[in-house]
């Protein structure tokens, strides 16, 4: 032994090995070798590489913990290289190998003469370990006495020999990170049963079934919790043959040759050996492939499958899911690095998220940054947008991996199990974005098939094989990575043309029913119909699909619109326009329609002068390709005049307004719905000139109307109620609008539900007639309703959320709640202001009230319950001047 200041052995192992690496380490420390190890030497807040370089330079040898786990880990490669170049030749022996696992011992490795553990018990290897760091042959008869009482080992517990039970398992992964959760719920689930457990991983291919089974397994192996054994059998080959084999070679028992398959296989659980045992069946497609090689109904036997498939009683089911971003992240970091990942982050999360956090594309991805230093993410990332699967990175798998495909290949095993009809409902699957998916619109791509027949395959076919995911009622989704497959399978069929042709008029009629229809989630089936209208506008490249195309850019602009998302809008109404124009000239009806839908959008925007002439040159176009008593023709003449009376122009917008009447009176008769819309547009136009006296019959003639053509508790009805409680409001006659708004309110919670949009508009209407008459203590709690409803079921800057807020910090002011109305109006003001033009009576009002807010503060001297956000700040500088 050294009798310098140096070490006598640095104990170098892999974090999995770190039992064994102890277990040598004290075995050495108590014969009298001083030794340096990880787990003992290297304190929190030390530098570990500079510790580590630091151990491997100032002990004498090296001890190389070898194992599969080792012998593949970028981070022992430099603690063995040091000692290896210090002596090449193996004179000083100043590298000392100790196999205690399965390993292909190659490259310089295979010169070396190692200690080898495997199989050996405790005595044996105790006296290995201590033979092979002796200097010389001679060996003393009795082993060493220990030289005193040292405080180096005295206050720590012996560790135990790692047991060498009796397995057959491969090599794992050491990059195994994300699914700490599922190995306990594991576990849990084979130890609950009082006969066999039997117990199956369920995921879709790539998703991590095999390594999380190899890694329970392996786990309890070093744990020693099957002392019974652990058998690894691959279900795809022949299973009882493999029981068979590991009997012989590992239970050293040998079935009589005269009885069959089966029969043997139980002689072998008769007399298997003793104590609790494993038995991981892996990729199991069918049940019945391994039913009659199932062990006996005894406790002591735990049965562990994975499978694409999913299985029935008495099969406990896990349902593997994708990883979570963040360990996602943590795969990646494990394989290229911290400062790798950190110097592009953004870019790696996108990375993770476009890899849809399968462990198998990660993991490919991320050994394939490692073998390539100087490989970017960025430009990883650029490869694989323009290659999608066809990237080097994803073709197969590699040494020291688990999995044995690629991502392509592992989902192919799953493709070749799909009939026809399945593969083509895949194929159709793919057209869709990756949103949930309404099963509905799936069946209306197929209208040859019977509904229930299509059940079936989605059933049976695709969720019982994990390559559909069920979200929701009647709602289904994709893997990203399973739908590159399936767009590639797609793109080989004869038939992709007329499926994606098909695709397109499904969407497009689905998109216009999400619009019209005021009873559905506006902001739920919008979101998804905008990312599938997408998806059909991106395949409508060819010149002859350009209407399609225009039509397409025009309802994902609808879409856009009623979710209050103008800014989206209004490059897809632009471009409808300009395909209108040049495919059909300036003066065709569609281009009259596009200008029409952008006018609208502008008048929304409060782009009043911008809007006008949009329509102008939608009505001229109508006059003069239908004449000027058609209903289209109507219609323009309505939305002209209701600019008009935006604008407050109100002479000009009346003869509109009754010229559209009269000609939907003449073409339409005086009862029907589009004359009610006529009757109560010009009875707003006659409320906002004061004239109650004109309004009041308009709206009271329009009303019956309503509830004849739709019924009494149609959507529809309760917006005419509103409207006329509107006037009655204005008028001061309070009593009799509050019973129309509680009616109006009450339709709409009945027929759409007590969190839709219109519900909120209700609650807010007579919120507002409350304020008006003092009753604060009612209107608040509606306003908050409102306020609730608008955010959560319309985007976060609608400029209806923003007006909702501006009301409800109005009411607080007029409370005296000066805090809490500033802070409402600093969140709603930025919204109208980015939404809406200057000119705009919304954003005109909740600015006026915000300085009046400020200036009675100012006057009173109670700015200090203010704020000192710049808005507010810079607005009292203003007053203050204008005061001095």
């Amino acid at each position: 032994m050294s009798t310098d200041a140096k070490k006598d052995f640095f104990v170098s192992y892999n974090r999995h090995d770190k039992a064994w690496a102890e277990w040598i380490a004290w075995i050495l420390e108590e014969s009298g070798y001083t030794v340096v190890i990880q787990a003992w030497d290297f304190r929190p807040g030390g530098n570990f590489v500079l510790d580590m370089q630091r151990a491997a330079s100032e002990a004498e040898r090296t001890i190389s913990v070898l194992s599969e786990n080792y012998l593949s880990s970028q981070f022992t490669q430099p603690e063995w290289a040091s000692a290896f170049a210090q002596d090449p030749t193996g004179e000083k022996r100043s590298l000392i190998p100790i196999r205690i696992g399965n390993c292909l011992l190659s490259g310089m490795w295979s010169t070396i003469v190692y200690v080898d553990l495997v199989e050996v018990d405790e005595v044996s290897a105790r006296d290995l370990v201590l033979q092979a760091v002796q200097d010389g042959r001679t060996k003393p008869d009795q082993p060493p006495q220990f030289p005193g009482q040292s405080g180096t080992i005295s206050d720590r517990a012996k560790p135990t020999y790692p047991p060498n039970l009796i397995q057959n398992l491969p090599y794992g992964s050491i990059n195994f990170v994300g699914r700490e959760v599922e190995l306990e719920q594991i576990h849990q689930q084979l130890q609950q049963s009082s006969t066999v457990a039997i117990s199956a991983i369920a995921g879709m291919g790539g998703i991590g079934k095999t390594e999380l089974a190899l890694q329970y397994a392996r786990k309890h192996c070093r744990e020693g919790s099957y002392p019974g054994g652990l058998c690894w059998l691959r279900a795809r080959e022949e299973v009882g043959t493999q029981i068979i084999s590991f009997v012989r070679s590992c239970l050293d028992l040998t079935p009589p040759e005269d009885l069959e398959l089966v029969e043997k296989v139980r002689w072998c659980w008769r007399r298997w050996r003793e104590g609790a045992a494993l038995l991981i069946f892996d990729d199991v497609q069918k049940y019945e492939d391994i039913e009659l090689f199932l062990p006996p109904q005894e406790s002591r036997f735990k049965v562990l499958m994975t499978s694409r498939s999913r299985f029935g009683s008495p099969v406990q089911p896990l349902q593997l899911d994708v990883l979570s971003e963040e360990k996602a992240l943590e795969l990646l970091r494990s394989l290229v690095g911290d400062s790798r990942v950190d110097e592009e982050l953004a870019r790696s999360k996108e990375l993770c998220e476009w890899l849809g956090y399968l462990p198998l594309g990660v993991e490919l991805v991320g050994r394939h940054l490692a073998k390539k230093r100087d490989l970017s993410i960025e430009l990883l990332w650029q490869r694989l947008q323009e290659k999608r699967l066809e990237a080097r990175a994803f073709q197969q798998a590699e040494p020291g991996m688990t999995a044995s495909l690629g991502v392509a290949a592992a989902f192919e095993l799953s493709w070749h199990a799909l009939d026809e009809i399945a593969q083509q409902v895949a194929a159709v699957l793919s057209l869709f974005a990756l949103v949930e998916i309404p099963w509905k619109l799936v069946e209306q791509c197929l209208p040859k098939f019977d509904a229930e027949e299509l059940e079936d395959i989605r059933d049976q076919m695709l969720l019982g094989a994990n390559l559909l995911k069920r979200v929701d009622q009647g709602m289904y989704q994709l893997h990203q990575l399973l739908r590159e497959f399936f767009v590639v399978k797609r793109e080989q069929r004869a038939d992709d043309s007329d499926l994606q042709q098909r695709f397109y008029q499904v969407v497009i009629a689905e998109a216009k029913r999400v619009r019209d229809e005021p009873e559905k989630s506006l902001i739920r089936e919008s979101t998804m119909m905008i990312a599938h209208l997408q998806e059909a506008m991106e395949r409508l490249a060819r010149p002859e699909q350009a209407l399609d195309l225009a039509t397409c850019l025009n309802w994902l602009a609808e879409l856009y619109y009623a979710q209050g998302r103008y800014e989206e809008a209004e490059p897809l109404y632009v471009r409808s326009l300009s395909i209108h124009e040049q495919q059909l000239g300036a003066d065709h009806l569609d281009v009259a329609n596009s200008f029409n839908n952008l006018a609208l959008l502008y008048k929304e925007q409060g782009r009043y002068e911008e809007a006008e002439p949009l329509y102008v040159r939608s009505l001229s176009i109508r006059e003069q390709q239908l004449g000027t008593d058609h209903l289209d023709v109507a219609t323009s003449l309505n939305n002209l005049a209701v600019l008009y009376r935006s604008q407050g122009r109100y002479e000009e917008a009346e003869p509109l307004y009754v010229r559209s009447l009269s000609i939907r009176e003449q073409q339409l008769g005086t009862d029907h719905l589009d004359v009610a819309t006529s009757l109560s547009n010009l009875a707003v136009l006659y409320q906002s000139q004061g004239c109650h006296h004109k309004a009041e019959p308009l709206l009271v003639r329009a009303l019956p109307i309503w509830e004849q053509q739709l019924g009494t508790d149609h959507p529809d009805v309760a917006t005419s109620l509103n409207n006329l409680a509107f006037l009655y409001h204005l008028q001061g006659r309070y009593e009799e609008a509050e019973p129309l708004l509680v009616r109006a309110l009450s339709i709409r919670e009945q027929q759409l539900g007590t969190d839709h949009p219109d519900v909120a508009t209700s609650l807010n209407n007579l919120a507002v007639l409350y304020h008006l008459q003092g009753r604060y203590e009612d209107a608040e709690p509606l306003l908050l309703y409102s306020v609730r409803i608008r955010q959560e079921q319309l985007p976060a800057d609608h400029p209806l959320s923003a007006k909702n807020l501006s009301n409800l910090a109005y009411l607080y002011d007029l409370q005296g709640r000066s805090g809490e109305a500033e802070a409402l109006y600093l969140q709603a003001i930025p919204i109208l202001s980015a939404k809406l033009e200057e000119s705009h009576q919304w954003r005109q009002e909740a600015s006026q009230r915000f300085r009046s807010l400020l200036q009675k503060a100012l006057q009173e001297n109670r700015t200090d319950e203010l704020s000192d956000d710049p808005m507010t700040q810079s607005i009292l500088q203003e007053l203050r001047s204008t005061l001095d």
